[in-house]
């Protein structure tokens, strides 16, 4: 019998309360946020509760809303319980200015490569990463290329004319 949306946020709400700042079930995939300061805390709640059993990180990503004053950086993580077939989106946001989340490398392996390619991306720092260093990028670039914080194109490029790009 699959994991009912009520009995996992009855078993969150019980053990961290105010931690949890919201629950959207608007989409297919029951969603929480919660406060950054207690994200390990979290996963690894949901990975030992037995009756809850998510175990593997399906995703880790990071998400840059430039708009959100102290949110502008997210971290979303994607969970699947196997054995009910139950998955869990979790996120938290921290601001661009120190944007430190705890690493979960230590709890799943597969977020050592997800962690690092959301540093290189998003500069996204995992507290406690064994080697948080660029993986895809090179390791002179100074800027992280997913933030949204440049342009999506070259404004000084003069071989295009904007008539014929709708503008």
């Amino acid at each position: 019998m699959p994991i009912h949306s009520d009995h996992i946020k009855e078993k969150l709400n019980a053990q961290f309360g105010d931690g949890i700042i919201s629950w959207d079930a608007s989409s297919d995939i029951l969603a929480l946020e919660v406060v950054p300061s207690i994200n390990l805390k979290v996963l690894t709640f949901l990975y030992d509760e037995p009756t809850l059993g998510f175990q593997f990180l399906t995703d880790l990503t990071g998400v840059h809303y430039p708009d959100q004053p102290g949110k502008e950086i997210g971290v979303v993580y994607h969970l699947h319980n196997l054995k009910e077939n139950a998955r869990l989106r979790m996120k938290i946001f921290v601001p661009i200015e120190k944007p430190d989340v705890f690493t979960a490398s230590g709890l799943f392996s597969g977020a050592n490569w997800m962690e690092r390619e959301t540093f290189d991306f998003y500069g996204i720092h995992f507290i406690g990463h064994p080697n948080l260093k660029r993986v895809l990028n090179v390791d002179e670039m100074d800027y992280h290329p997913l933030r949204k914080e440049y342009p999506l194109e070259d404004q000084t490029r003069i071989d295009k004319d904007d008539e014929m790009f709708g503008r």
